[in-house]
């Protein structure tokens, strides 16, 4: 299926071929590794990879009486991954009789992301789920004045943020450190990780007698893609009092 077009299967989901090296890591054992996956795109779900079955370490699979059903793909049956003592149940799965035109799965294995210790394109890890290639950032330098009032205290104000644009998601706006009061900051208490900008920590404010817990994040190490915010500060701007976007 390498270098062939996209192929999209009754509008509900499309596979596409890609040229990245792919691999999966358990236990400190590598489960696959293949620069002939493929990526299915389907309707409301994140993307998956499904990795040709050559690709995949079969010694590491057992499989299981477990099944589902899907109505465009057919039935799906399961293997659990094991290495050592470490098992990981029904973390793989293959459809091995492809309802209609998804027949071209039936020689591809799938995996569950969060069931996996570790994923790599190429050699930079991945986190979350797969990157969609149809899922963009747009990261934008700009001279817009921004503005974040929180019971009656300015937090943050600035002519010189950065606009992130992230397909289908709000403007997000990044303030330089400098820009912001930290004196309101307290550390938030959770981290989150983004497949395309990465680990993300937090911070709460606390203003007068509210405390809005994790309202700001930050990447100190972004990656790469996203650089152009690293260490910066974004707020969620629909939950804070006041948030002004200006263009003077």
């Amino acid at each position: 299926m390498k270098n062939t077009q996209a192929i999209l299967i009754a509008d509900k989901f499309e596979i596409i071929p890609t040229a990245k090296r792919v691999r999966i890591f358990y236990n400190n054992k590598v489960i696959a590794d293949s620069s002939n996956a493929v990526l299915l795109r389907e309707q409301d779900h994140v993307p998956i990879y499904y990795f040709p079955r050559e690709d995949v370490r079969h010694e590491f699979l057992e499989q299981t009486d477990h099944r589902s059903r899907c109505p465009h793909k057919g039935e799906a049956s399961y293997w659990t991954v094991r290495v050592g003592k470490k098992n990981s149940e029904d973390a793989a799965w293959a459809y091995l009789d492809p309802a209609g035109n998804a027949d071209m799965l039936s020689d591809y294995l799938a995996f569950y992301w969060s069931k996996m210790d570790a994923w790599f394109e190429e050699d930079e890890k991945v986190d979350v789920h797969a990157r969609d290639p149809y899922h963009r950032i747009d990261i934008l330098k700009s001279s817009r004045h921004i503005k974040v009032v929180i019971q009656g205290e300015v937090i943050a104000e600035t002519k010189r943020p950065t606009l992130l644009f992230e397909t289908k998601l709000p403007v997000r706006y990044y303030i330089p450190r400098l820009d912001v009061d930290f004196s309101f900051l307290e550390p938030g208490s959770i981290k989150t990780h983004c497949p395309y900008k990465g680990e993300a920590k937090y911070y709460s404010v606390r203003a007068g007698d509210k405390l809005l817990a994790n309202l700001i994040w930050t990447y100190p190490y972004a990656k790469t893609e996203a650089l152009a915010v690293a260490d910066q500060l974004c707020f969620y701007q629909e939950k804070t009092d006041e948030f002004t976007v200006s263009e003077d």
